[in-house]
C-alpha cells in the first residue's frame, strides 16, 4: 500500500511541473510586443521616405516627357502649346489650365501642368505633389524650356 501512495504522489509532482512549462507568460509576450513596436517605429518612417523618393522618379520622368514633346512640337510649328495638343488624351481640364495626374488617375501623386509664355516662345512644366506625396520635402518640381530644373521650396539637396 505504501508503494501506491508514493507512486501517486510522484505523478502529481510531475504533472504540475509539466503544466508550468507549457506556453508563454504574459511578461514574455509583452516583451516581444514591445520589441516589435520599437522595430516598427524605426522602420516605418524610413520605408515611407523611400516610397516618396521612388514616386519622385515618376514626376521627373513626366516632366522630361512633356519637355521632349514640347520641343518636337516647336520644331514643326515654331511655337509651344498645351498638353492636349501634345498628344496627352488623359489631360484633365482645357487649355492652359489642363494637367496630368502622375502616375495615373487612380493613384495620383503629382499633377503635371504646362505654362506657355507669350507669344508661345517659352514654357515651364510643373509637377505639384498631391495626396500622400504632398508631405514630400522636395515639393514642386519645375523644368523650363531652357532646361533649368528646380524643386522647392526646399532645403533638401539632390531632389533632382
Amino acid at each position: 500500500m505504501r508503494e501506491a501512495i508514493n507512486y501517486s504522489l510522484s505523478i502529481g509532482k510531475n504533472s504540475s511541473a509539466r503544466q508550468r512549462s507549457h506556453g508563454f507568460t504574459l511578461v514574455e509576450l509583452m516583451i516581444v510586443v514591445a520589441i516589435v513596436a520599437i522595430l516598427a517605429a524605426i522602420a516605418l518612417p524610413s520605408y515611407l521616405k523611400q516610397i516618396q523618393q521612388s514616386r519622385r522618379t515618376s514626376a521627373k520622368t513626366a516632366l522630361l516627357d512633356v519637355s521632349s514633346r514640347e520641343e518636337r512640337y516647336y520644331a514643326v510649328n515654331n511655337s509651344y502649346t498645351t498638353l492636349a495638343n501634345l498628344g496627352y488624351t488623359n489631360a484633365i481640364g482645357n487649355g492652359a489650365t489642363s494637367y496630368l495626374q502622375i502616375p495615373s488617375a487612380t493613384e495620383d501623386y503629382y499633377n503635371v501642368s504646362v505654362t506657355v509664355g507669350e507669344p508661345s516662345s517659352s514654357y515651364t512644366v510643373t509637377a505639384a505633389p498631391t495626396g500622400a506625396q504632398s508631405s514630400d520635402a522636395c515639393g514642386t518640381y519645375t523644368l523650363t524650356g531652357l532646361g533649368a530644373q528646380s524643386a522647392g521650396p526646399t532645403t533638401v539637396t539632390n531632389c533632382w
